[in-house]
């Protein structure tokens, strides 16, 4: 099986089998973001505690590189300090520009790795990424 293949599937198991997808019923971090140009959404709740993200979850509607990206940041995400946390987020970012990067504790990320060969899908695969920054930023209320 060849790399692209590999990764296609991972990126289709997220989307047909998310992880995190959902809302808290109590309170969270709430961040609503959309791509315009694609029409992606995503509504990302954040639980933190003591500058730990302790869970995450989302909800959305979008392609399969914007429902899958949240799947796997979700799942990355969790248990680590903001400080982590961001840094993951600007790994993301390195990816999504062609550059070499692993993520040796979630290697699922690596899958989007072949988006930045399609630059109008970055937006699709940054999306979850920006609603975990913008939390994390505090520029959201606790809701």
């Amino acid at each position: 099986m060849q790399l692209d293949d590999l990764y296609r599937r991972v990126i289709m198991d997220h989307y047909k089998n998310p992880r995190n997808r959902g809302k808290f019923e109590d309170d969270a971090v709430t961040i609503d973001l959309n791509n315009p140009t694609c029409g992606d959404r995503i509504s990302l709740q954040l639980k933190v505690e003591d500058g730990i993200v302790k869970d995450a979850k989302y909800t959305g509607e979008g392609c399969s590189i914007s429902m899958s990206s949240a799947s796997m940041m979700t799942e990355a995400v969790k248990g680590k300090t903001f400080e982590e946390a961001i840094e993951m987020a600007s790994r993301f970012s390195s990816l999504m520009k062609g550059e070499e990067v692993e993520f040796n504790d979630y290697e699922d990320i690596e899958a989007l790795s072949g988006v930045n060969k399609f630059p109008a899908r970055i937006k699709c695969a940054t999306l979850a990424w920006n609603a975990l920054r913008k939390g994390i930023d505090g520029t959201e209320e606790k809701h």
